[in-house]
């Protein structure tokens, strides 16, 4: 098992690529999702969708570790479980009519 800890040194770092990232993921979210409702096509909504799902990821996985303090290797299988639910929606929404 996994039983690594952040460092302090490098914590203020993932901080802000965790913010970084859920910015621009909520954004992407956003702007596909607004596509979706200006053009009815399901596979943007899709892609909304996987996209959300990887924000949501990230979102998750920062929560869980700076809120309540949950081990790494349980905020690692957070973030990969919801970024692989994701990247399965938007290869979906590449491949459906």
């Amino acid at each position: 098992m996994i039983a690594a800890t952040i460092s302090a040194e490098t914590a203020p770092a993932v901080v802000a690529l965790k913010a970084i990232t859920l910015v621009l993921g909520g954004l992407i979210t956003f702007f596909a999702a607004r596509a979706y409702r200006r053009t009815g096509a399901r596979p943007i909504g899709y892609l909304a969708g996987g996209f959300g799902f990887v924000t949501l990821g990230s979102l998750l996985a920062g929560a869980a570790h700076q809120a309540f303090g949950a081990p790494v290797d349980v905020v690692l299988l957070i973030e990969s479980l919801l970024v692989a639910v994701g990247f399965a929606v938007i290869t979906y929404s590449l491949y459906s009519e």
